[in-house]
């Protein structure tokens, strides 16, 4: 039975615990870190560094463990390094700035072994160590910003008796508050013109009188701004109206289109819904190309901008690379590429195969994989429509043959289990499996071991300065 010894302190008007002098010893999921309390529970931290000395108070308690943030630093880890970003800690993205990267690197990959041993009870080869990233920083080739005219203001702001003018914000949603905007300054996930593009928007918005969103009255012009970017230099923006004013909409997209002559494909959409996707939406090209280009091997791949491509096209490459060298095609297989999406793999792969067969839910997405077959000269390819469970079938095993290596890249939950199952039943001699989320690749590989065994594990970071990591997977057929 607990007692008060075993805590140093207790607010009771929180009821919140506070624990003194823990020291935070390793990294968990989803980017925290993991202490211990004096009764031997893991406590969850969201603000320290695996090597912090820290006192603890508890935000949530469960039987099992606790939730907390730490309120003061006796040491701080050798892990540590300073975050470059200014806005750290309040953005939400980026967690892991104040971790140097080599170490970002040993809990990724520690993460993944934890992961495929833990949930899949697997028989792992040894690990291949980590592939880091070359960019460490500005790597990401799509941003999304959202407008708001009541911006989160800081505890300086707040505390002030100044009046504060502008509330106007263009950046991203504060964690865990859908409407309050972190208003940026310059952000260092995606390189230039990127902050010079959002900071003009808002800077010439504000002076003619556009309008930000309030999302929750759902008025305002201006709702959210996208900019994709591609390895060959081409830029696509896409603005998001709330309301259609054509007068100040095209002033802003003119004013944007002399000032960034660099926009390859300029667009916007208008969208009086509630919620702010567009993949429903009409989209208006205002200026230059409705698509931009990327590359890759001399493939070109068009992208729109509903478009599905790896956020991080440099290390997309590697990963690409990795998962073709682990299929090892001699030119005599028929390969299939589950979850294909715009057919990225399937047509990077294409050369080393006899024939490629892609299939995935998302139709416009087939569509840009065929149009990207057809410019790239590629003809052994054949993409296909559908939800998986029920389009990957015994008729259509039967149409376009039994394949001799599976290459399957899910989204994050993983694949269901009736593919799994249709996996088991064609058996092919390899499986590439390729996952953005160990845990669930870790479930599905345990209900294929009896079949096959896994002779290569290659994690990829695709995304430094977070906890999230891509692995691919080897799975040869027992004989």
């Amino acid at each position: 039975m607990q007692t008060d010894a075993y805590f140093c302190a207790m607010r009771k008007k929180t009821k919140r615990l506070v624990f003194e002098n823990v020291t935070v010893t390793d990294a968990a999921a989803k980017g925290k870190t993991i202490g211990k309390a004096p009764d031997g529970r893991v406590i969850f931290l969201t603000n320290t560094v695996p090597g912090d000395v820290v006192d603890v108070q508890t935000t949530k308690k469960r039987k099992a463990y606790f939730e907390g943030i730490a309120t003061n630093f006796h040491s701080l880890s050798d892990k540590r390094v300073e975050p470059v970003c200014q806005h750290f800690n309040v953005c939400g993205g980026c967690k892991w700035q104040d971790m140097g990267y080599e170490h970002q690197l040993f809990y990724k990959q520690k993460e993944v072994e934890n992961n495929l041993k833990r949930i899949g009870h697997l028989d792992l080869p040894e690990l291949t160590p980590i592939l880091g990233s070359e960019k460490q920083y500005f790597y990401r080739n799509k941003m999304e910003f959202s407008f708001s005219d009541s911006r989160w203001l800081t505890l300086d702001e707040i505390k002030s008796d100044n009046q504060i003018e502008d509330k106007n914000a263009l950046g991203f949603h504060i964690p865990g508050m859908w409407d309050k905007i972190l208003d940026l300054e310059k952000c260092h996930l995606q390189k230039d013109p990127s902050n010079a593009i959002r900071l003009e928007t808002k800077k010439f918005a504000t002076a003619n009188g556009l309008t930000f969103f309030n999302p929750r009255n759902q008025y305002g012009m201006l709702r959210t701004l996208m900019i994709r970017t591609t390895s060959t230099g081409e830029i696509m923006v896409l603005v998001q109206f709330f309301e259609n004013d054509k007068e100040k909409r095209e002033l802003l997209l003119n004013h944007l289109s002399t000032t960034f002559p660099e926009i390859t494909s300029l667009l916007y959409v208008i969208n009086p819904k509630q919620n702010d996707t567009i993949y429903d939406q009409e989209i208006i090209c205002f200026a230059g190309r409705d698509h931009i280009f990327e590359e890759m091997e001399g493939l070109k791949f068009k992208i729109n901008a509903k478009s599905f491509y790896q956020t991080n096209s440099e290390q997309a490459y590697e990963l690409y690379k990795i998962t073709r060298n682990f299929a090892d095609l001699k030119g005599d297989e028929l390969v299939y590429d589950l979850y294909t999406g715009t057919g990225t793999i399937a047509q990077f792969v294409s050369k080393k195969a006899k024939k490629v067969v892609g299939i995935e839910s998302v139709p416009e997405a087939i569509l840009d994989a065929k149009a990207n077959a057809v410019r790239n000269n590629i003809e052994n390819v054949d993409f296909f429509v559908g939800d998986m469970k029920n389009v990957f079938n015994e008729q259509f095993i039967t149409q376009n043959g039994v394949p001799d290596v599976i290459i399957t890249d899910p989204p994050r939950d993983g694949m269901h289990k009736d593919v799994v199952q249709q996996i088991l039943n064609i058996a092919p001699k390899k499986v590439v499996y390729v996952s953005c989320n160990s845990a669930t690749q870790a479930r599905d590989l345990e209900l294929m071991k009896g079949m096959y065994t896994i002779t290569k594990v290659q994690p990829v970071d695709m995304f430094p300065q977070t906890h999230h990591v891509e692995n691919v997977v080897l799975l040869e057929k027992k004989v």
